[in-house]
C-alpha cells in the first residue's frame, strides 16, 4: 500500500471524512502526482521552487481560479502534514506557501417566498415526493450539511424532543432542533414513503429509490431537478439551504454565537460572513424607513 492509499484510509477511518471529501482530496493529489511525474520530481523530495512552478502551471496553463488553487493547496498541505507526522519527510514545505488572494463572495441564500415555492414542488402523495420534501425541510430547519444529513439514522432522532444527534466533521457531535413543519413531514414520511422505500431494513433516514442509503451526489441531483420544476432562476446547491438557515436566524435577531453552535462551526470567523448579508439588509431597511435619512 502506498502513501496516498494510507492517507486516504486515515481520512476515512480516523478523521471520519465523508466519501465526497475524500474523493476530492484524492483527485487533487493525483493531479499533483501526474504533474510531478511529467517533471521527473519525487514527491518526497519536493522543493519550494517546485511548488511555486506547480502553482504557476495551475494558474497560467490550466487557467484555474484562485478558489480552485486554494483548495488544491489545502489538500496537499494536509497530505504533507500526514507524511511529516509519519516520518516520511522532515518538514512540510507546503506550510510556507500562502494561498492566492480571493475575492470574498457572500453566500447565496433563498428569500422566504422562494423557499415556499421550493417546498411546494414535491408531490406528498408519493414516497419519493415525501422524501424530497423532508430533505428540504430538514436541511432548512437545522442548517446541517448534506454529508451530515445522509448519515442520520432513525436512532439519532428524538421525536418527543424534536432533536437530532448530528455526527459532524472530525467526529464531533451536536444536537440540532427542528420545528413543526419538519416534524409533520417527518411523521408523514416515516408512516408512508419510508415504509415503501425501505426494502432492506436500513437504519438510515434518507433512502434512494432503490431503498439504499442516499449519497451526497444523489441529493445534489434531486435538488437540481426540484429547482427545474419551479419558476426560480437559481442554480441551487444544498449549501444554499444552510446559508438560508443562518441568514434568516440572524435577520430575526438570533445572536451570532448561537448560530455558530447550530451550524457546528469551530471558529466564529466562519460564521461572521453571514453578518455582511444581514448588515446589508439592515442598511436597506434603514434607508427605506428612517424619516430623516435624507433631505
Amino acid at each position: 500500500m502506498n502513501d496516498l492509499d494510507r492517507y486516504l484510509e486515515y481520512l476515512e477511518y480516523q478523521k471520519h471524512y465523508s466519501k465526497y471529501t475524500i474523493d476530492n482530496y484524492e483527485r487533487d493529489i493525483l493531479e499533483y502526482f501526474n504533474y510531478l511525474s511529467l517533471e521527473h520530481i519525487n514527491y518526497l523530495d519536493i522543493k519550494y521552487s517546485d511548488i511555486r512552478l506547480y502553482l504557476m502551471y495551475l494558474k497560467d496553463q490550466k487557467l484555474e481560479k484562485s478558489t480552485s488553487i486554494s483548495r488544491k493547496l489545502s489538500s496537499l498541505r494536509s497530505f504533507y502534514n500526514y507524511l511529516a507526522s509519519n516520518k516520511k519527510i522532515k518538514n512540510n514545505i507546503f506550510i510556507l506557501i500562502s494561498s492566492p488572494k480571493q475575492e470574498k463572495k457572500l453566500p447565496r441564500y433563498f428569500e422566504y417566498n422562494e423557499l415556499e415555492v421550493l417546498f411546494s414542488v414535491s408531490n406528498l402523495n408519493t414516497s419519493l415526493g415525501q422524501r424530497d420534501r423532508l430533505i428540504l425541510e430538514i436541511l432548512y430547519a437545522t442548517g446541517i450539511r448534506v454529508g451530515e444529513l445522509v448519515n442520520i439514522k432513525l436512532k439519532d432522532i428524538n421525536r418527543s424532543e424534536r432533536t437530532i444527534l448530528i455526527n459532524g466533521k472530525g467526529s464531533k457531535q451536536r444536537i440540532v432542533n427542528y420545528g413543526e413543519y419538519a416534524n409533520d413531514i417527518l411523521d408523514l414520511y416515516l408512516k408512508g414513503g419510508y415504509m415503501q422505500l425501505n426494502k432492506y431494513n436500513s437504519d438510515y433516514l434518507i433512502l434512494n429509490n432503490q431503498g439504499r442509503k442516499i449519497t451526497e451526489r444523489g441529493i445534489r441531483y434531486l435538488l437540481t431537478n426540484i429547482i427545474k420544476k419551479t419558476s426560480l432562476h437559481k442554480n441551487i446547491s444544498p449549501h444554499m439551504l444552510r446559508h438560508s438557515f443562518a441568514t434568516h436566524l440572524l435577520n430575526e435577531g438570533c445572536d451570532i454565537l448561537s448560530v455558530k453552535e447550530m451550524l457546528g462551526h469551530e471558529s466564529l470567523s466562519s460564521t461572521q460572513i453571514y453578518t455582511h448579508i444581514t448588515n446589508d439588509r439592515l442598511k436597506d431597511i434603514y434607508l427605506h424607513s428612517f424619516p430623516r435619512r435624507n433631505k
